[in-house]
């Protein structure tokens, strides 16, 4: 029996996670690393501390799984994107910390580019939007912040890759620069059309292509592990974290749609095997490819989703623990007209604008920590809602419901709320570990564990259905409010963050 082993490596945490062929969890480790916050608006990582924190909870996984690495017949790895890592291909050390996908430092950049008329170019060759959330802008800075760097990576010193390829390259001991076809949908440097690196876009940014990885399948043989206690297992499923999650809930076919809420919350529709360029500000992208075929996705992203339990938490203080917050928020019957909009990092889809702020409206001296934690609940079920709705209006088809997974998906008020504002139902995933399952999914297709989708298809389990109740007046009321509170919060930082 071949189990497969999927490193599932986060914004917060890496994560690994040994599956069976029937998709049953055998082992799994979970290991936190430090956030960095250098200045307002910017958010890094220490690459070496993200590679040592995935191969220490790498083996942890296999020891509680009781497996020595032996029997591992494939790795899948599935990442956060969009974060940037740059680093010197002689000594495979980084130039400077990851810049993560929440990052605003280059968002006064992409505002110069958007005013010079290269918005629409990009949007065309790529599928995306100027934004600071892709990784051009984060490559284009470290290049220019860091010394000597343009000269060395003029001269084919240099290396960049998203989290994927910097994982990649280290456990194969710098032999494979690669990375797969969804990641590289979100560097704003891939042709969505072509799938292969845009010279145009290339030298928009000022990047040179002996920077960027090989771009490969989703499923395959991709590469061999040399690392130590991994040594020659097949690395044979690479995908971003929430492709990888479009495929672990099963989403095959056009039309179906999911939505993970992690640190942020990310909507994803299969738009089938071409690329739909959206007309409401969503982004277009790959979703996979696989023996040689190249699926896409429509996709939203909203910012703050779990990440603003955890301010609630750790900023506010006003809960201890994450969970906390469902029985705190349901001790009011609403949030008393208070509006929370998370705008910390910006917002994203629809709305797409790096200079807003996170803003709380409608306070009175009756307002208790119970009405904030409800309203920061509906916050983020309302930014969901703009980008679904936005959705259905690019989509063919109606979305008649939608799958979700993710740590805040547990929260059955949060998923009462959502199901009752966008008035479909909710198919929470029976593994709620969707975006790891999809890896593995990808991993053990490649080797034979499973012969098709239709197995993994048959092997998913749904676990609850959340049926919206009708829209109370009270519910509309808040919408309305919703939609006065944004434009509050847009446009904040007048003069744009600092370079």
């Amino acid at each position: 029996m071949a189990y497969i082993l999927a490193l599932d490596q986060g914004t917060t945490s890496s994560r690994a996670i040994v599956f069976d062929e029937q998709q049953r969890v055998l082992g799994s480790a979970q290991s936190s690393f430090q956030q960095f916050f250098p200045e307002p608006g910017w958010v890094e990582h220490d690459p070496l501390e993200i590679w040592r924190s995935q191969l220490d909870v790498t083996h942890q996984a296999l020891r509680n799984a009781e497996l020595d690495s032996t029997q591992i017949g494939a790795i899948g790895i599935t990442n956060q994107r969009e974060t940037t890592v740059v680093w010197d291909r002689r000594t495979g050390q980084p130039i400077y910390n990851a810049i993560v996908w929440q990052d605003r430092r280059t968002a006064e950049r992409c505002r110069r580019m958007h005013d010079a008329g290269h918005g629409s170019a990009i949007h065309q060759a790529t599928g995306l939007l100027l934004d600071p959330y892709f990784s051009a802008s984060k490559v284009q800075w470290i290049l220019e912040h860091c010394d000597g760097a343009q000269d060395d990576a003029l001269a084919g010193r240099l290396a960049f890759g998203t989290i994927d390829t910097w994982l990649i390259w280290n456990l194969t001991q710098g032999r494979s620069h690669i990375t797969d076809t969804s990641n590289a949908s979100r560097t704003s440097l891939l042709n969505l059309h072509s799938r292969q690196w845009d010279v145009d876009m290339l030298e928009l940014w000022g990047i040179p292509q002996t920077m960027l990885p090989e771009v490969a399948q989703s499923s395959g043989q991709l590469a061999v592990c040399t690392t130590a206690g991994l040594h020659d297992i097949p690395i044979t499923g690479i995908a971003g974290d929430q492709q990888a999650a479009l495929f672990g809930q099963a989403c095959f076919s056009a039309g179906e749609a999911k939505c993970t809420y992690g640190t942020g919350c990310f909507i994803l529709l299969n738009s089938g095997d071409e690329p739909v360029l959206s007309r409401n500000r969503l982004l277009s992208t790959i979703a996979w490819t696989i023996d040689g075929k190249t699926e896409y996705a429509l996709e939203g992203s909203v910012f703050m989703g779990g990440a603003l339990v955890q301010w609630l938490r750790d900023g506010l203080e006003i809960i201890d623990r994450s969970a906390d917050i469902e029985v705190l928020a349901a001790s009011v019957e609403d949030s008393d007209g208070v509006i929370f909009v998370p705008a910390f990092a910006g917002l994203g889809a629809p709305y797409w604008d790096p200079q807003a702020r996170g803003a709380i409206l409608g306070l009175t001296r009756g307002t208790t920590k119970a009405h904030l934690a409800r309203a920061a609940l509906e916050g983020i079920a309302f930014q969901v809602a703009d980008v679904l709705n936005a959705m259905q209006s690019d989509a063919k088809d109606a979305i008649s419901s939608i799958k979700v997974d993710g740590g805040a998906s547990a929260n059955d008020l949060l998923m009462q709320l959502q199901s009752d504002i966008l008035q479909i139902p909710l198919l929470r995933a029976g593994n709620t570990e969707s975006t790891a399952l999809g890896v593995a999914g990808l991993a053990g297709l490649a080797i034979g564990v499973w012969k098709s989708r239709d197995e993994l298809r048959a092997i998913w389990r749904e676990n609850g259905r959340i049926v919206p109740m009708e829209k109370s007046q009270q519910l509309r009321r808040q919408t309305d409010l919703w939609h006065k509170g944004v434009p509050r919060a847009q446009d904040w930082v007048i003069d744009g963050d600092s370079e």
